[in-house]
């Protein structure tokens, strides 16, 4: 296959632009689930702990935890990684506490969040940014 002169330049383009596709790509991401478990409401501070480690040795298993009392439901996100949404934990009424606790993937250093819906039908959001020294999702 031969290629002329402006097939191959608008290849190397079309690559240099592909490459940076992929962060404002994952910070829309984040951002589109936030907005879906929100509705579009707006998102306070107060009422949730996240617990993360500052430095992960190694990104497959970093430990985080989640407590806001009284909560309905928990979504946790990662947000540098491909697919930013982790989990969501829901309570129900018979719930002893709302906290959840796991280890989850992180393909970088990055910032974890925790947005919790609250009894009240507002939300709250917490977040801690987690150095990964030895990547996680395949990095």
């Amino acid at each position: 296959m031969k290629l002329s002169r402006r097939e191959a330049i608008a290849l190397g383009f079309g690559s240099v632009a592909a490459t940076l596709l992929p962060m404002p790509v994952l910070a829309d991401a984040a951002e589109d689930a936030i907005s879906a478990f929100t509705g579009g409401a707006a998102v306070g501070t107060a009422g949730v702990t996240l617990t993360a480690p500052e430095i992960a040795e190694n990104g497959n298993t970093v430990p985080v935890s989640v407590n806001a009392p009284g909560a309905s439901a928990i979504m946790l996100l990662a947000t540098g990684n491909p697919t930013p949404a982790v989990a969501t934990f829901k309570f129900g009424p018979a719930a002893g506490s709302q906290n959840a606790a796991t280890r989850i993937r992180l393909a970088k250093t990055q910032k974890v969040v925790a947005i919790a819906k609250l009894a009240d039908g507002t939300f709250a959001q917490a977040e801690s940014t987690v150095k990964v020294t030895i990547g996680g999702c395949g990095g």
